[in-house]
């Protein structure tokens, strides 16, 4: 039988960080993964560049039944500790919109600095290897690894949610939560496209792939970033951003020409440009084929003179406060993060111990802590890590 003083479950960002921070504290470790390689969703995030962390992180970009359970985490790792840690590594990065921080090269730059370290920490890596049981045990916990009997003093659950299932997602850490007793609450896709009912969809057939700034509200949550229509329904940052507060049933609200007046535009353009057509009018403000299909929703035929102000009003709602009500997501297919996880009231804010489970650790996405769209999960995934990696 293998000793271990730290055996981690999953090789990603939350993993690897919390392996690496034991293995520096002279903390024999090891970690696994059923996959191939590690770090996997961390190559293929922010389109093969990795949006590694944002510079505007804090708690409020974070969704929790306890909204106040990543305060010490995120304090005592922050967005600058890891940016030193890249920066020590001479990876090239640069900042996008809204303080997301992206590398200047291929996402495995990331990846293999966190190798790197876990050499560096000499952490043992095993790959394509399952967990077959997970039990306490008189010294700690008795795992059965790949046919294989492992002994460790403690065990840190970094397995993530189910988004992305192709990735080898599973609900395997709820199932060990639950197992020792640890709340779980429920479930859902976060950062996923909205879907419509078909009738809608019939209707805005030629708009898929039409992309435009849009400010997207449900209920107090509104984010202004881009939205693209889909063969399915919503998509784009302003849409993935709003579905982790959409419920089914719940309007959203769409203003698709943000900061713009819509109706007083048309009535100014009406006086300045009578002989013009609506759609060519409205095409100013939004995407011709969006234009034009808003335009005959409303009736609006010919010259712009001859279009009253209540058709002008009707166009500019269209526009500026669209109401639509989605069916559903696109489920955990192309969701990037679980919303929900293992309930934070049975975790030490802290050092992301179980309460009532000694030795027992839960790190990451798989934790009922669920940032926004742009680094902040990643973020959320460094600074659960580390914290562990103190103490286990």
């Amino acid at each position: 039988m293998e000793r271990f003083d730290v055996v981690v479950i999953g090789a990603g960002a939350a993993g690897m960080m919390c392996a690496i921070e034991a293995g520096k504290r002279g903390r024999r470790v090891l970690i696994v993964d059923h996959a191939k390689a590690a770090g996997e969703k961390i190559r293929i995030s922010g389109g093969g560049r990795c949006n590694f962390t944002n510079l505007h992180t804090a708690p409020t970009a974070f969704l929790s039944r306890n909204p106040r359970f990543c305060i010490s985490a995120l304090k005592r790792y922050t967005p600058g500790d890891f940016i030193a840690l890249v920066q020590r590594y001479e990876i090239a990065w640069h900042e996008k919109t809204l303080g997301q921080l992206f590398c200047d090269d291929a996402s495995r730059q990331i990846v293999d600095l966190l190798l790197s370290e876990m050499r560096e920490a000499t952490v043992v890596l095993r790959l394509e290897v399952a967990v077959q049981s997970l039990e306490k045990s008189a010294h700690g916990f008795a795992l059965v690894v790949a046919g294989s009997s492992v002994e460790s003093q403690t065990v840190v659950i970094a397995t993530g949610g189910k988004s992305i299932p192709k990735m080898g997602s599973s609900g395997f850490g709820y199932e060990i939560a639950r197992q020792f007793g640890v709340g779980v609450v429920e479930t859902r896709p976060a950062l996923v496209p909205l879907t419509l009912e078909v009738g809608l969809l019939d209707r805005f057939k030629p708009l898929a792939g039409v992309a435009l700034d849009a400010s997207v509200r449900c209920g107090d949550a509104r984010f202004e970033e881009a939205l693209l229509f889909t063969h399915r329904g919503l998509s784009g940052p302003a849409v993935l951003q709003i579905s982790s507060y959409w419920r089914e049933g719940d309007e959203i609200e769409i203003d698709m020409a943000p900061g713009v007046q819509v109706f007083d535009a048309l009535r100014r353009a009406r006086a300045d440009r009578p002989r013009q057509v609506v759609h060519t009018v409205l095409s100013d403000l939004v995407p011709r084929r969006l234009a034009q299909l808003i335009v005959q929703s409303q009736g609006a035929v010919g010259n712009i003179a001859d279009a009253s102000d209540k058709t002008l009003r009707g166009i500019a709602a269209a526009v500026n406060a669209w109401r639509v009500k989605p069916v559903g997501s696109e489920g955990y297919r192309t969701a990037e993060v679980t919303l929900g996880g293992v309930d934070t009231d049975d975790l030490n804010p802290r050092t992301l111990a179980a309460k009532a489970v000694p030795g027992l650790y839960f790190i990451g996405e798989v934790v009922d802590v669920t940032g926004w769209l742009g680094g902040y999960n990643f973020q959320w995934a460094w600074a659960s890590g580390w914290c562990a990696g103190q103490a286990v």
